[in-house]
């Protein structure tokens, strides 16, 4: 263990001597920040600070409601991964796993190497970990041994995706380790993949329950990114938008913070006000021979207007002829 602990170290002082190499990869500046921002040695062998009862009580109570709803997802998760030799932990923004789901005969492994509810796995405390630098960067990831900063960790192998919250905001993390040296490349490309589907579940469970009030739309995918999800209100008003529909849209919290037009938003342009209205009034009718399944009159009677007036509004707007 020595040799490797100073090979480790070694291999990480030499790649932060080549700045070229701290610029081109991700890796060499996670490392780099675990060096000179954070002042961690690589080979120190103290385990994962764990927070007080009074403290990690606090941490759940702030993400308690993301929590509880995301269940059903680990469950799911660890049923495609537990064999494999992996737990599932959900970290708060902070680095510290609220929640975990693992194989009882693999506790022992993981508690020693500090995968457990409460302890801080933020890049400050632990240098280039998967949860921690998840959250520093924002983007799924995967940490394989030796690429952790610290030597202790380098018997992990860790797949995080980050959670956005309903308002955009990086909330949590999604992670799956494992210590077992046996796990392929395209093992972990795998779990790489369910662990992102896991988190984006969770996301848009949080999205729907925050904005349980509106319509709840899917936007096109864009030159951006994948479209996300749109809540809209009963005007069709956006009121609401997950991280992947700001980044597919370009919103921003003070677009966000007045109402916008739906279909300006998904086409990316306003409509003219005359084009606005008429679509307005064009839907309304719509609806109502919906509901009346085209009885003209009793739609008529549906909005408040004579049948003559329902006439010449469907003439004027073209839906005459469709009928």
């Amino acid at each position: 263990m020595g040799e490797t602990k100073v090979h480790h170290a070694d291999r990480i002082f030499t790649a932060l001597r080549d700045g070229a190499a701290t610029a081109q990869s991700a890796l060499a500046a996670s490392w780099s920040r675990s060096l000179r921002t954070y002042g961690l040695d690589p080979d120190h062998s103290r385990p994962p600070r764990r927070l007080s009862e009074s403290e990690f009580g606090t941490a759940f109570e702030r993400t308690e409601s993301l929590t509880r709803l995301a269940q059903p997802v680990l469950d799911r998760l660890f049923q495609s991964v537990g064999e494999a030799g992996c737990c599932v932990l959900l970290t708060d923004r902070d680095g510290v796993p609220l929640d975990r789901r693992g194989v009882a005969g693999d506790d022992a492994d993981f508690l020693r190497l500090g995968l457990w509810t409460g302890m801080v796995w933020s890049e400050a405390s632990e240098g280039t970990n998967g949860v921690g630098t998840c959250l520093a960067e924002g983007r799924p990831l995967t940490i394989q041994r030796d690429q952790h900063f610290l030597t202790r960790n380098i018997e992990l192998s860790c797949t995080v995706a980050p959670i956005w919250d309903a308002r955009g905001k990086l909330v949590a993390a999604l992670d799956v380790s494992t210590c077992r040296a046996d796990q392929t490349p395209a093992t972990l490309r795998l779990i790489a993949a369910a662990t992102r589907e896991a988190a984006q579940r969770i996301e848009a469970g949080h999205f729907r329950q925050t904005f349980h009030h509106a319509r709840i739309v899917l936007g096109q995918d864009t030159d951006c990114g994948p479209g996300g999800l749109l809540a809209v209100d009963r005007e069709d008003l956006v009121v609401g938008a997950s991280r992947a529909a700001r980044v597919a849209y370009g919103l921003t919290d003070a677009q966000l913070a007045r109402p916008l037009p739906a279909a300006d938003v998904l086409r990316g342009e306003a409509a003219e006000p005359a084009e606005d209205l008429a679509a307005a009034e064009r839907g309304a009718l719509q609806r109502a021979l919906s509901r009346t399944r085209g009885n003209v009159a009793a739609a008529a009677r549906l909005l408040g207007v004579s049948r003559a007036t329902m006439h010449r509004k469907l003439a004027r707007l073209g839906l005459d002829r469709r009928r």
